[in-house]
């Protein structure tokens, strides 16, 4: 994976693995496609990896898929959606964990305030679909691809 080619990077990735097959069966996690009322998308910078993300994380335990999603979005981005949640496909991750699964939400937001940098988020914003930041990951580009009809979901994220 282009993005996690760094040594901080790769040992930070592997050591939450080596986390979560300790306290996981198998992973699964939550991406939103976070769109505002002008049709920009929300995207992320994390301090430990490198790169563009659509918000999300985990799914804990005692946790449903819809509570996590809302939490991500509500902790990397101050959002709050405005409708729900649409389910836009369930992806294999198996680039980072054979183990890994991921789904992507179509949400509508709105952001409550604005998102400070902090130890886990360096950046966030909105942006037009036709001018993402650079470093965008390629696994991000490919799925604003597929969410704009471009080309029809990959099954691999």
């Amino acid at each position: 994976m282009p993005e996690v080619s760094g040594l901080r990077s790769r040992v930070a990735v592997w050591l939450f693995h080596r986390v979560f097959i300790l306290t996981r069966g198998m992973t699964l996690g939550v991406r939103a496609a976070c769109f505002d009322s002008e049709g920009r998308i929300f995207l992320v910078r994390h301090t430990y990896v490198p790169g563009w993300y659509m918000p999300g994380g985990g799914v804990e335990r005692n946790e449903t898929v819809l509570e996590a999603l809302e939490k991500e979005i509500r902790e990397e981005g101050n959002l709050v959606m405005t409708s729900a949640p649409s389910l836009f496909h369930v992806y294999y991750n198996s680039r980072i964990s054979k183990r890994d699964h991921v789904l992507l939400y179509r949400v509508q937001v709105e952001q409550t305030a604005p998102r400070l940098p902090d130890r886990e988020i360096a950046e966030s914003g909105f942006f037009s679909l036709d001018a993402l930041p650079e470093n965008t990951t390629t696994a991000t580009l490919a799925r604003v691809r597929e969410l704009s009809g471009a080309v029809p979901p990959a099954d691999l994220w």
